[in-house]
C-alpha cells in the first residue's frame, strides 16, 4: 500500500480522503483505530496517529471521546470543493496557458474538451 513518494502519514490521510470521496466512508461513519490501522498495515502506531490527526486539523474527521474517529459531516462536500479549486489551478490554468502560449483559442480547447476534433 505504502510507498517512497511521500510520508506514510500523508499515504494514510491521503486514503481515507480517497475512501470518502469515494464513497467507501460515509458522513458520521467510524473510521479504523490508529492502533487497528497500524496492526492492519503493520506501520507504527504514532505514524497512523499523525495522518488521524492532520485529518482532524483539516475538519475530514472529528474524535467521540472514548468512541473512536468518525467522518465528519460536509467532509467529502469540502474534499470534492478542494479537488475541484486544485484541478482547476494545476490542469486548466496550465492548460489555458499553454494555449494562449501557442496561440490556439480557447473555443478550439473547449470543444477538443467537448469530443470534438
Amino acid at each position: 500500500m505504502f510507498d517512497d513518494r511521500s510520508p506514510i502519514y500523508q499515504q494514510i490521510a491521503d486514503k481515507i480522503k480517497e475512501d470518502i470521496l469515494s464513497g467507501a466512508l460515509g458522513e458520521d461513519e467510524q473510521v479504523m483505530s490508529t492502533n487497528q490501522y497500524a496492526s492492519f498495515y503493520r506501520i507504527n502506531p504514532a505514524t497512523a496517529a499523525k495522518g488521524f490527526h492532520q485529518l482532524i486539523e483539516e475538519g475530514v474527521l472529528y474524535k467521540r471521546r472514548g468512541i473512536g474517529m468518525f467522518v465528519s459531516p460536509q467532509a467529502r462536500d469540502k474534499l470534492l470543493a478542494e479537488r475541484r479549486d486544485r484541478f482547476f489551478e494545476q490542469v486548466v490554468d496550465a492548460v489555458v496557458s499553454e494555449a494562449r502560449m501557442l496561440g490556439i483559442p480557447l473555443s478550439d480547447v473547449v470543444r477538443r474538451i467537448e469530443g470534438g476534433r
